[in-house]
């Protein structure tokens, strides 16, 4: 073998582990890669178990024991004939029963920011449209609640028919109203919804309304589901609580 061939010998296996090297480094970086994107799915995983399981279980938690709180102010106040009280309080006005989305009794509260809603109860409008009460002789009792996550009081609004039956209990009244419309999908910022006539609900003379707002579709909150009632009949709490036939 001359001198030549021993160095193209050399030279060859000089080269040869270049090739395996740059294959090396390429499957470190896709393991790399690879890790990452399952550490990043876990994660996003856990996010969503967080946001629509845990924060339900924490919601209702605390939702239960603040409408435990209500119904044993109202059983300890002396009867009066002006039901529960002011009803501008933090500890609630009331109780929404709704056979059709069956989720229960939902405790209604004051306003409807993030940090009252996501005690997982619903609640009334306080602005850009003020709500009218049960009790009003005229206007729109409109309420807002979660459709996901923290509750999700209102997750089965898609279920209310025409006709359907939404009971507001307060401490010496139950407030019968029947389903007339829904609207499902409409703009987040279309605040004609809450008027106190509601007329995109074909409603053009006073009366006295109630009104369902969540979020659609289901998982984002890019629209607006709506809801319109009126109010049917009115009957007094007995010494039982005897509810009304719509939730017997």
């Amino acid at each position: 073998m001359t001198a030549s061939g021993i160095d193209e010998d050399r030279d060859g296996s000089a080269t040869s582990p270049e090739p395996r090297r740059g294959w090396r480094t390429f499957a470190s970086v896709v393991s790399v890669i690879g890790e990452l994107l399952i550490t990043a799915g876990l994660i996003l995983g856990l996010f969503v178990v967080y946001s629509l399981w845990w924060t339900n279980v924490l919601a209702d938690r605390e939702s239960h024991k603040q409408s435990d709180q209500v119904r044993k102010h109202w059983a300890a106040a002396p009867p009066g004939p002006k039901g529960p009280g002011a009803l501008d309080t933090k500890d609630g006005i009331g109780f929404l029963h709704v056979p059709a989305m069956d989720n229960g009794e939902v405790l209604v509260k004051k306003g409807t920011d993030n940090d009252i809603l996501n005690e997982g109860v619903a609640g009334y409008y306080t602005k850009p449209v003020k709500s009218a009460l049960p009790q009003d002789k005229q206007g729109n009792f409109t309420l807002a609640a979660h459709r996901d996550g923290h509750g999700a009081k209102f997750h089965n609004i898609d279920k209310l028919k025409v006709g359907d039956p939404i009971v507001f209990e307060t401490k010496d009244t139950w407030y019968v109203y029947k389903v007339y419309a829904t609207l499902p999908q409409t703009s987040k910022y279309n605040v004609n919804v809450l008027d106190k006539i509601p007329a995109e609900s074909g409603k053009h003379k006073a009366g006295r309304y109630i009104t369902l707002t969540t979020c659609t579709p289901v998982y984002t909150s890019d629209y607006r589901y709506i809801v319109w009632g009126e109010l049917e009949r009115t009957e007094k709490v007995d010494a039982d609580r005897t509810p009304p036939e719509e939730l017997r």
